[in-house]
C-alpha cells in the first residue's frame, strides 16, 4: 500500500485511490485570505482532472471572507459573469485526513488567468525567481493560537464577548496547562505528524488558552502548504472537540497580539547562504543585503503582511510586535530577529508577522524583499541594540498605521509589481481597500459607548 506521503506522480495518485478503493476524493484550493475552500469529487473526475485538470468556481478570488463580492477587482466579478477558472490537481501533495477512515486530501492550484492572482502561484514564481539567482529558500513558520470553550453557535449567540478560553490566566509554558490537557495536546500533535505539517515546539504562550507551535522548516513552497494546512486543520480539530481556535491578530485588547512569524534562510549548492564565520554575527554580506532589502520594502509590501483591519490593533508599542521596519541580533522588539547561530541554523526570523496573514503571501512578501536586497546590495540601518520602542526611526521606516494606507503603498510600489506582476498587486491591493470600505460601513461598540448620549 502508498503511504500518502510518498505520492509524486499522477500515477502514484491514481494508484492510491484504487487501493484504498476510495469512491470520493477530497480537493482544495487556497483563496486570497488563505482560507480553504474545496470540494469532494468523485473517483472518475479525479482520474481525469489528474491528467486535465478541472474547473473551480472563480468567485473563490472574487468574494471576502464572509462570501461577500468584492466590486472594485478586474479579474472576476458580474462584468464575467464568474466563469469556472482551470486549477491543477498536486499529486504530491497527497494526505491523510485523520478524521474520514481512510480518506485523502489533495491541494489544487489555479492556472491560465487565474494564475496570475493566485496566491500560491504568486509565491511559486518568487520561489522560481530565488532559484534563477541560484538560491533555494527554505522557511519555518511558528503561530501563536487561543483557543476557546465554544462552538460556531456559541459564540454567535454571545456576540463574541465573554468567551471562555481553554484554560485560564497567564501562564507561559506551563507544564500544569499542558499536562492536564496533555489527550488534546497529543492528539493535535498526532494529527500534525500524520498530515506532514509536524510540529518542531509546543508550548503554553502568555494568556488564557494560548498555545505556541512551531512547524518544521522545509523548503519555501512546501513551508507555505504546512502553514495553510496547519491553520485549516487546527481549527477543523478544535471544533470537532467543541473547542474554537482562533489565528486573528488581536483578539482582546487585554492580551498580546497573536504572531505568525517566519523564520527565512537561503542555500546555495546545499550551502549557507547566510553564513559567514569572518563576519560580525557570522551574518554574510548576501544575509545582511537581504535583511536590507526585507526592512527597506517593509513599509511598502506591509498589506500582504498585516492583511486585515485587525492586524494594525497588534502593531503597537509593548506588546511583542514591532511598530517599524527595524532589525537587530537576538532582539525581540525589532521587526526582524536576527539569529546567529551555524551553517545550519544561521537564519532571520520576520516578527511583523502576524497569524492573520495568508501564508503563501505573507511568504512571498518576506521573500521577494529578500531577494531584492541581495539583487540591489542594500544596506540596511545601523542595527537595534535595546528596546526599540523607546527609539525613534527615520519616516521611511515607519509602517503604514491603517489597511487603507497600506494598500495604497502596495499598488505603488515598483519593486511588488516586478516580482509578484501588475494582476496580482492590482488585484490584492483593492480586495484590502474592499476590506477597508466594509470595515468603515459598520458601527463599533466602542462608539455606541462613547457617542451615543454624550455627543
Amino acid at each position: 500500500m502508498l503511504d500518502p506521503r510518498n505520492v509524486k506522480t499522477i500515477a502514484d495518485a491514481k494508484a492510491i485511490v484504487e487501493q484504498r478503493n476510495l469512491s470520493h476524493v477530497k480537493v482544495g484550493v487556497f483563496d486570497i485570505d488563505g482560507i480553504m475552500r474545496g470540494k469532494y469529487i468523485s473517483r472518475a473526475k479525479f482520474v481525469s482532472a489528474l491528467e486535465n485538470g478541472f474547473g473551480f468556481c472563480d468567485v473563490v478570488l472574487g468574494w471576502d471572507c464572509q462570501d461577500q463580492l468584492y466590486d472594485n477587482v478586474k479579474f472576476t466579478g458580474w462584468h464575467t459573469g464568474y466563469p469556472d477558472a482551470p486549477v491543477r490537481i498536486l499529486p504530491d501533495s497527497c494526505r491523510p485526513l485523520p478524521f474520514e477512515d481512510n480518506g485523502l486530501f489533495f491541494l489544487a492550484e489555479f492556472t491560465d488567468q487565474a494564475e496570475q492572482v493566485c496566491p500560491r502561484a504568486t509565491l511559486r514564481r518568487v520561489i522560481d525567481r530565488a532559484r534563477q539567482m541560484g538560491f533555494e529558500a527554505y522557511a519555518g513558520f511558528e503561530y501563536e493560537v487561543f483557543f476557546f470553550n465554544e462552538t460556531p453557535d456559541s459564540i454567535r449567540e454571545k456576540n463574541y464577548r465573554n468567551l471562555k478560553p481553554m484554560a485560564p490566566g497567564w501562564f507561559g509554558y506551563s507544564v500544569i496547562r499542558n499536562s492536564v490537557a496533555a489527550d488534546f495536546y497529543r492528539r493535535m500533535l498526532a494529527i500534525c505528524e500524520e498530515m506532514d505539517f509536524g510540529i518542531e515546539g509546543l508550548h503554553e504562550e502568555t494568556g488564557p488558552g494560548v498555545i505556541e507551535a512551531a512547524i518544521a522548516f522545509d523548503q519555501a513552497l512546501a513551508s507555505a502548504d504546512k502553514a495553510s494546512l496547519f491553520k485549516t486543520f487546527i481549527k477543523i480539530l478544535a471544533q470537532r472537540h467543541s473547542m474554537m481556535a482562533t489565528f486573528m491578530a488581536k483578539w482582546s485588547a487585554d492580551y498580546p497580539g497573536q504572531s505568525g512569524h517566519i523564520h527565512l534562510s537561503l542555500k546555495k549548492e546545499g550551502e549557507s547562504v547566510f553564513y559567514d564565520a569572518s563576519k560580525p554575527h557570522t551574518m554574510s554580506d548576501a544575509m545582511r543585503h537581504f535583511v536590507g532589502g526585507q526592512q527597506r520594502l517593509m513599509p511598502e509590501l506591509l498589506a500582504m503582511v498585516a492583511p486585515t483591519i485587525n492586524s494594525y490593533t497588534r502593531l503597537i508599542p509593548g506588546f511583542w510586535a514591532p511598530t517599524d521596519s527595524t532589525w537587530g541580533v537576538e532582539n525581540r522588539t525589532c521587526a526582524l530577529r536576527v539569529i546567529p547561530g551555524s551553517p545550519k541554523s544561521q537564519r532571520v526570523e520576520y516578527r511583523v508577522a502576524a497569524a492573520d496573514a495568508n501564508p503563501y503571501v505573507i511568504l512571498a512578501a518576506a521573500l521577494a524583499s529578500g531577494l531584492y536586497g541581495i539583487e540591489n546590495r542594500i544596506e540596511p540601518e545601523p542595527e537595534v541594540r535595546g528596546n526599540a520602542y523607546d527609539l525613534k526611526f527615520p519616516e521611511q521606516l515607519a509602517l503604514p498605521r491603517t489597511l487603507w494606507d497600506s494598500a495604497q503603498r502596495l499598488k505603488g510600489s515598483k519593486m511588488a509589481r516586478d516580482y509578484f506582476g501588475d494582476a496580482f498587486v492590482d488585484h490584492f491591493a483593492a480586495t484590502r481597500e474592499w476590506e477597508e470600505r466594509e470595515y468603515r460601513r459598520h458601527i463599533s461598540d466602542w462608539e455606541l459607548a462613547r457617542y451615543f448620549e454624550i455627543i
